[in-house]
């Protein structure tokens, strides 16, 4: 086993995959990183199944027999990637049993075109939960004004969580009330309380963003401020009464989980978000090449303060630049919205092409 990857679990850290493949379960890539490289679950996400199932021909065959007994659009996709998720999902399975629900997820997200619609988002929870029939899946819903009721009534129906597109510590808060608040409605009604849930906070996008309008020796700061400010809201929450009352009563905490790892300035380390991050009780999600790079060059230094260290300086610094952090988180959210939905428009596109012309869109 790697000996940087597991000074992360030493520490209290998950380390999940930020990638999912047809290719990657049947060679045998992903039974590989969780022996030797401590990878404990995975995120999956429009983007990522686009770049799956529209480049290459490992679903073909999978797409013409789902196409052939009628499904198409959605449907098919749905077919396609929770059978992947599945055979994810099992090799999982021993750490979750063994973490007693903590550890071991993987993750699968509704139509991002449901993005401002909560009674839709909570029924394809439901829905997509029941038809994947494993413990240890998450239904990914986006933080969104109308996501954050949908977190609500799913966790208080039984279907686990992860909340996505996430980008400051405002967002953050809301997807942990609204966990409170299921877990609260649970324990009144006599239910079990241990509905697991995490919070995803995506972090580069926050340095993408700014790159041109700043300073260079303020690149590459933002996003690890926005994370560090976010931990300090997440330990203090952990620590707060409201949340030991539900600890007592057998809830477990919803864990902040590290989104959008992987640097995107090739001046800056490979391992850059990794090595900032180190925090107990997290999970830090990363694609294969951060993974690689970290189990190869990795460090890890001291873990992250809980009492938020010098985030707020250097978001003065950088207001004093001209960013206004509150309206860019709320204007990253909706090109995250964005994103995902052109994502999927991709998917269903490159599905519906290679029903129409098998293995004319396998070359890409």
């Amino acid at each position: 086993m790697n000996a940087n990857t597991r000074k992360l679990h030493a520490i209290g850290q998950s380390l999940w995959l930020d990638n999912l493949s047809r290719d990657l379960l049947k060679n045998g890539t992903l039974a590989r990183y969780i022996g030797d490289l401590s990878v404990t679950g995975l995120t999956s996400n429009p983007t990522i199944f686009e770049h799956a199932i529209g480049h290459g021909g490992a679903y073909d065959e999978a797409i013409r027999d789902l196409a052939r007994r009628g499904e198409s659009g959605e449907a098919l996709f749905f077919a396609l990637a929770l059978d992947d998720l599945r055979q994810a999902a099992d090799l999982f399975r021993p750490i979750h049993g063994a973490t007693g629900g903590v550890d071991g997820w993987v993750s699968l997200e509704v139509s991002p075109l449901l993005a401002e619609d909560t009674t839709r988002t909570i029924q394809a929870a439901a829905r997509l939960h029941a038809a994947a029939a494993r413990a240890n899946l998450f239904i990914k819903i986006p933080g969104t004004s109308a996501g954050i009721p949908a977190v609500e009534e799913s966790i208080f129906a039984g279907v686990p969580i992860n909340v996505t597109l996430l980008f400051s510590r405002e967002h953050y808060v809301a997807a942990a009330e609204a966990y409170m608040r299921a877990i609260e409605r649970r324990i009144a009604a006599g239910l079990d309380p241990k509905v697991e849930s995490v919070a995803s906070l995506f972090i580069s996008r926050w340095d993408v963003a700014v790159k041109k309008d700043i300073s260079p020796q303020y690149r590459n700061r933002l996003g690890i401020a926005i994370g560090m400010r976010t931990y300090k809201a997440y330990r203090d929450l952990l620590a707060s009464a409201r949340w030991q009352k539900l600890a007592q009563a057998g809830a477990h905490p919803q864990r902040l989980l590290w989104a959008s790892t992987g640097t995107k300035d090739p001046q800056a380390a490979d391992t850059l978000y990794i090595e900032a991050f180190v925090a107990p009780g997290t999970i830090n999600t990363m694609p294969d090449k951060t993974l690689l790079a970290f189990a190869d060059h990795g460090k890890v230094g001291p873990a992250m303060s809980v009492d938020g260290g010098y985030a707020e300086a250097v978001l003065a610094e950088f207001r004093r630049e001209g960013v206004d952090d509150d309206a860019l988180a709320a204007q990253l959210q909706r090109k995250g919205i964005e994103a995902f939905s052109t994502s999927w428009a991709a998917l269903l596109s490159r599905i519906k092409e290679k029903i129409v012309q098998p293995g004319r869109a396998s070359a890409g």
